[in-house]
């Protein structure tokens, strides 16, 4: 095997040991008989949602080894037409049979990264909350790439994006935003992004073109279900409503329709303009809320049970800072892109998962 055709197998071999290793193989088979027995008692159907609860884990584990054992086959017989080609001396199979290793390969990652978002949320769809720091026009500006950034890269990979709040600054750029973002495993590959993004560019705003350091927090949280109970005191949250901004028409600018709902304890803050009524905003406001206080929470159980670990900071992700730099700095252009624009310029956001 040529080496080329070697480092495709090594590539290939890794990502389903690790999937292996997560799943825990032969524990993963004997629950899938167990479940695919359960799905076969007709006593499972009297109860709705452990019925769902059943089916989805099903398809989870259905999923995960049904890739492995798939690709496993596929990466045999490419080495088998690879060998092939090598005894008959035929370049055109041998080089068949490479670009289906290193197609396979490419896949095997990508389903690696797919069945590694195995967290009880990480299926569920998922709100990205962005906040100018410090710093003014530069700041909100960067908010408004990675804004930007985010909504691209959502739908470039097929999920459907809404708005849900968006204030925009006073010179340019936006002061705050929330997106939700609806496609399967959204909240799994978006969480790593939560933390404070510092940008170091060239200014646009500057004329003597000197160099600035833009802030913006980013904060991803995920869309809870009736699944999870939540009890929020009515005494504990202030309501506030006030004119939407932006595009909309006459009514969503001369009528209090946007929502504001503060939760005094925690300090968590939401908003809502997504839509012409004040009740269906408060509505999302609410729905927010309780992914917020249900992320918060996550959040300080990982902080409690890392808390031996000095190295971690904010349980290595929520208090993470994420480093871009713009022109005239090479390392965020795409050599894609004839204009010379990086990412941040142009919206290409790189995969979460992949960068992080």
């Amino acid at each position: 095997m040529r080496a080329e055709g070697q480092a495709h197998i090594d590539r290939i071999d890794a990502a389903l040991a690790l999937v292996r290793k997560f799943l825990d193989w032969d524990r993963a088979l004997r629950r899938l008989d167990e479940l695919n027995a359960r799905v076969e008692d007709p006593k499972l159907w009297d109860s709705p949602k452990e019925a769902e609860a059943v089916m989805k884990e099903r398809r989870r584990l259905e999923a995960a080894i049904g890739t492995v054992k798939d690709i496993s086959a596929q990466k045999a017989d490419a080495i088998e037409f690879v060998e092939l080609g090598e005894m008959e001396g035929d370049e055109a199979t041998i080089q068949e049979g490479l670009d289906a290793l290193a197609s396979l390969a490419d896949r095997a990652d990508a389903d690696k990264v797919q069945a590694l978002l195995a967290g009880e949320v990480d299926g569920n769809d998922t709100y990205i909350e962005i906040h100018a720091g410090a710093g003014g026009t530069e700041s909100q500006d960067w908010a408004e790439m990675l804004f930007r950034m985010y909504t691209r890269w959502a739908e470039k990979r097929g999920f459907k994006v809404e708005t849900i709040e968006y204030q925009a600054g006073e010179q340019a750029g936006i002061k705050s935003a929330t997106i939700l973002v609806k496609g399967e495993n959204a909240y799994g590959y978006a969480k790593t992004e939560s933390g404070v993004h510092r940008l170091v560019r060239i200014s646009p705003y500057d004329s003597s073109a000197r160099r600035h350091t833009s802030f913006s927090s980013v904060w991803v949280f995920p869309v809870i279900d009736d699944n999870f109970s939540i009890d929020i005191n009515p005494a504990d949250l202030k309501i506030d409503t006030y004119r939407a901004s932006g595009a909309g028409g006459q009514h969503v600018n001369t009528t209090d329709s946007a929502v504001r709902i503060t939760h005094v304890p925690s300090g968590i803050i939401v908003a809502s303009q997504q839509d012409r009524s004040q009740h269906k905003n408060r509505e999302i406001c609410m729905g927010m809320l309780k992914s917020r206080l249900y992320e918060e929470e996550m959040r300080k159980r990982e902080e409690a049970a890392s808390a031996e670990h000095s190295a971690k900071s904010l349980c290595g992700t929520l208090g993470q800072e994420r480093h871009w730099l713009g022109p005239p700095d090479p390392f965020l252009r795409s050599p894609a892109l004839s204009d010379g624009q990086g990412p941040a310029h142009r919206g290409d956001q790189p995969d979460p998962v992949r960068r992080a």
